[in-house]
Formats: structure tokens, C-alpha cells, sequence
């Protein structure tokens, strides 16, 4: 790290984020606390607060700053997360995939609007308590892993490109989950038992399926059931209400269970089949980050990871134009699922990613 940074720490009231405001602190760096207040449904279970930012979250961040000496603020982000995060969402649905809308609020929230509004306000860089790194090689900023395989969150970055990357540390790659509940606790902090955050923060049930009900019921159009074969066998409630390699609920009495392996959405046909049937061995995703800014001229070998907590499977990588690709895996995987992000690794070395198409 450089002296003379002003840093902008993106804070929660979690163990992470106020770890890594610590730290920053201790090693003599200006730093100041900003926490966004994120659009929620309103009138729900939870009094209408974002899980991300409840009035306790707020108070705890608050405290910990004051126990850094740190300013502390919070900014208003409720319409653009409405628009960038929730209508996203929303329109993944209906259109056939499953988003993922963590992803987008990284790209679009924390690496946008909080990322911006944290530079016009003085900060040369925003720390945030992920696990991951970032590593400077030459002129180019490489994303890397968090040295604990187990909390890494390189996965959910992979959309970070050359400027932010310049203008972000990540605090906490080095450190393992223990590491950092230790240090939480060495620096007094009182945010050392919080629960980890959770999916689909702005949802009060974590039911999606109940809001897409509710907010674009001309998506739940029923439909035919229809296996590999095309013969149909029964009737579906509406395709985003499933989801790929789905098992129950599917409502069909078979000899042996029945997985969820594709959804037609212009057809608005559900096709199953027997276990063994799951697995592809190629896909196509699009909106590819390239981090180094620049797509292979060639088609190149990586490892490839489908989820979150997936393991990166060996594939063959062929650019298609600037922000598309093929790819074709050594072999099949399950869970290849529209809507969800594929991201690129060179050993610890994240490439970029995209976002699954089919």
C-alpha cells in the first residue's frame, strides 16, 4: 500500500468490513465509512429494511467507527439498487433465466454508485471486507483468490475491470475467517458472533417465487412437462418457479425421480428426465469481462466455475467477438444454468466472467 491514501471502507456492521477498516487504520491510512441504505420491499416481515442494512446494522457500523475514530456516513442508494438490482431481477425471470443478483449489485452499486460517490467525496481508493485480492503486475491489476479457499469471493468480482480494480484493497485476502474473527476481537470490536449476510437482501421471506407472483404474475403462465423425447407427461405452474437440476416439486409420479433439465421459455415448455440425463458439456455466456481489458486473441484453456462454492472444471475457452464465448468443458457438468455467471481462472488468477446464455 502506498502512504498518503484516503480510504473509502464500504461498511456493514459485519466482522469483515469492520476488520478491514481497522486494519487500513492501524497501518496509518486516512479512512472514512460509508454504508449504502438499499432499496426493500416495503410493509414485509422485517419492518420493510434491507437485510444488508437494518437499523441495527447501521448503529453497529456507526459504533465501530466511533470506536476507530473514523467518520461515518450513509448514503441513499434505494433507486438505484431499485433499478440496477431488483428490476434486474425481476426481468430475469420473465425472460426465461435465473439471475444472480448479487452480481449485479457488485457491478452496478458497490463498483458504480458507491465506488463514484466515494471518489467525488476526496477517497483515492474503497476497501471493502471481501476475500480476494488484488495484485499489481507491470501496468495491469490482476484480481486473485483469498488465500482461504473456503470464504474466497473472487467469483462474485469477476465483472471488476482495470479502473476499479486500481481503486480497490481488499484488506482481507490474506487472511483466513479464523485470522479475521481473531482480529476482530484483538481490536475490540463488537461484531465478532454476527451471522454472514444473506441472499436476496431486499426480500423480506427470501421467497423469490412468492414476489415474482406477486410483482409479474403473466410469468407463471402454465405449460407442458415434456421429457428428452418431447413427449409430454405433465403440466408446469409457470418456468420461474424451477430451476435446473431441480428435483422436487416438479409434481410427475415416475418410476425413479425426475430433475429439471431445461426450460423452454419461448416454447414455455418444461423438459425433465432421469438423473443420468443432467449435464452438458459446453455453454455459451455473453457480457464477458475481460480484467486485463483486452479478450485472447484465441481460444485458451482455463478453469471454468458455474456457482459460487462450484470447483472450477478444465475448459476450452474460444472468444466470440468482444463479449462472447464458447465453452467446452473436458466433462459434462450438472449445473450449467442461464442467468448465472461463468468465470475464468488461471490457477489463482481470475480472468474475467460472463454471464451464462445457454
Amino acid at each position: 500500500m502506498i502512504d498518503g491514501q484516503r480510504v473509502a471502507v464500504a461498511m456493514s456492521g459485519g466482522v469483515d468490513s469492520s476488520v478491514a477498516a481497522a486494519l487500513l487504520r492501524e497501518q496509518g491510512h486516512a479512512v472514512f465509512g460509508l454504508m449504502l441504505r438499499l432499496w426493500s420491499e416495503p410493509g414485509q416481515i422485517g419492518n420493510g429494511h434491507n437485510r444488508c442494512c437494518t437499523p441495527d446494522a447501521v448503529e453497529r457500523a456507526r459504533q465501530v467507527a466511533a470506536l476507530l475514530d473514523i467518520p461515518f456516513y450513509v448514503l441513499d442508494a434505494r433507486a438505484v439498487f431499485h433499478h440496477a438490482v431488483v428490476e434486474f431481477f425481476l426481468g430475469g425471470y420473465t425472460s426465461g433465466v435465473t439471475p444472480n443478483p448479487c452480481l449485479e449489485c457488485n457491478r452496478h452499486i458497490r463498483w458504480g454508485f458507491l465506488l463514484d460517490k466515494a471518489l467525488r467525496i476526496g477517497a483515492t481508493h474503497l476497501a471493502s471486507g471481501h476475500y480476494a485480492r488484488v495484485r499489481k503486475k507491470g501496468a495491469q491489476h490482476q484480481l486473485l483468490r483469498g488465500v482461504d479457499a473456503s470464504k474466497d469471493q473472487s467469483y462474485a468480482l469477476n465483472m471488476l475491470a482495470q479502473r476499479e480494480l486500481a481503486r480497490t484493497l481488499f484488506p482481507l485476502g490474506a487472511y483466513t475467517k479464523t485470522e479475521t474473527r481473531s482480529l476482530a476481537q484483538r481490536f475490540g470490536l463488537p461484531v465478532t458472533q454476527r451471522p454472514e449476510s444473506q441472499d436476496l437482501c431486499f426480500l423480506a421471506d427470501n421467497d423469490y417465487r412468492r414476489y415474482v407472483r406477486e410483482h409479474a404474475p403473466e410469468a407463471l403462465r402454465p405449460g407442458p412437462i415434456v421429457n428428452r423425447q418431447g413427449e409430454r407427461i405433465g403440466e408446469h405452474r409457470g418456468l420461474p418457479l424451477y430451476t435446473i437440476g431441480q428435483r422436487k416439486g416438479i409434481g410427475i409420479a415416475a418410476p425413479e425421480p425426475l430433475y429439471v433439465l431445461a426450460a423452454k421459455h419461448e416454447a414455455n415448455t418444461l423438459v425433465v428426465g432421469r438423473r443420468a440425463e443432467l449435464g452438458k458439456n459446453r455453454l455459451r455466456a455473453g457480457n464477458v469481462n475481460w480484467i486485463s481489458g483486452e479478450p485472447p486473441g484465441s481460444a485458451l484453456r482455463a478453469g471454468v466455475q458455474i456457482r459460487y462454492r462450484a470447483r472450477p472444471a478444465s475448459a476450452s475457452i474460444t472468444p466470440v467477438g468482444a463479449d462472447e464465448v464458447n465453452v467446452e468443458f473436458e466433462r459434462p457438468l450438472r449445473d450449467i444454468t442461464p442467468g448465472q455467471a461463468a468465470v475464468f481462472y488461471r490457477d489463482e488468477i481470475c480472468l474475467g466472467g460472463g454471464v451464462i446464455q445457454s
